[in-house]
């Protein structure tokens, strides 16, 4: 059956973080029926400006936002490393990274960044960390490491960004669901699950069908 989800997401997208439950949710619906899950890395931000202590504090108001809206737990305390630059891009090359090496365990690597960023106050635009959280998945730190700082995945994450922005999203998380080549879009922007879950099985009921 040609058909898949597409989750378009940016790891260190707070409303994505809020999404996460959801998401997963969704994505084993799915999978019952047999149609699996991609991520597809939205490229967020690319900030290349230190964050100071009233940048921190403007960061920390969206976590709340997201946090009164979906329950989703925050380290207000740790979070938001002052002197951090707010550059989505090798968090998302990392997951792209790993969707290379290993497709199933994209979306733990995806969640094992969100939770060090969200929730243990983990600075995950460097490198290093993400080697160690690649690790954590089960992805050997050479192997992550060698492919992380290659062209072939700049150029990958590059076209993953490309494809989100001529589609015109705007904004994340955004859910699709594809059958033969023809996309219909589930959710732009955070739902519940209990909006959506109706949503996916029509849809789900068509493409099996189909």
């Amino acid at each position: 059956m040609d058909a898949r989800l597409l989750y378009v997401m940016d790891p260190m997208c707070s409303w994505c973080w809020g999404f996460a439950p959801v998401v997963e949710a969704l994505a084993a619906q799915a999978a019952e029926q047999g149609v699996p899950m991609q991520l597809v890395l939205g490229g967020l931000r690319r900030d290349q400006v230190a964050i100071d202590a009233a940048a921190r504090v403007r960061y920390l108001g969206y976590w709340q936002a997201v946090n009164a809206s979906t329950g989703q737990l925050f380290n207000f305390d740790a979070g938001i490393p002052l002197g951090m630059r707010y550059d989505t891009e090798a968090a998302c090359r990392a997951v792209v990274t790993v969707r290379d090496l290993d497709p199933q365990s994209a979306w733990p690597m995806a969640q094992r960044i969100q939770q060090a960023f969200y929730q243990q106050g983990a600075d995950v635009t460097l490198a290093a960390t993400l080697v160690q959280l690649a690790e954590e998945v089960g992805i050997p730190r050479i192997e992550f490491a060698e492919a992380f700082d290659s062209e072939v995945q700049h150029r990958a994450t590059a076209a993953d960004f490309t494809w989100v922005q001529d589609l015109g999203i705007a904004g994340f998380p955004t859910l699709l669901a594809e059958k033969g080549g023809r996309l219909a879009l589930l959710t732009n922007g955070y739902q519940p699950l209990d909006a959506l879950s109706p949503l996916l099985a029509r849809w789900l009921e068509h493409a099996v069908d189909g």
